[in-house]
């Protein structure tokens, strides 16, 4: 599947997001991350994500894409982040 996570966190705990996050997704744009993720990996992440965060205070919004088939990406200005692979 394909998703995009979108986090607001206190930022005492943004770096611990962003870090676990990049570990299964492209990091994209300050607080936007993206990505191919299994099943298994996706609840891997939320979960160890609702460890991390707390949930009075921060969050974390993920848009869950089953194909990228009908998917698009227009970016408008400077790309922060490029998420081709490099070999």
């Amino acid at each position: 599947m394909f998703i995009i996570l979108v986090y607001d966190v206190n930022e005492r705990r943004v770096n611990k997001v962003l870090k676990k996050c990049r570990q299964y997704l492209n990091w994209v744009q300050n607080s936007v991350l993206e990505g191919e993720i299994s099943d298994a990996n996706y609840k891997k992440l939320t979960m160890e994500l609702e460890k991390i965060i707390d949930k009075e205070e921060d969050s974390v919004i993920i848009y869950n894409m089953r194909t990228t088939r009908y998917y698009s990406r227009q970016i408008l200005g400077m790309e922060r982040a490029s998420t081709s692979n490099m070999i």
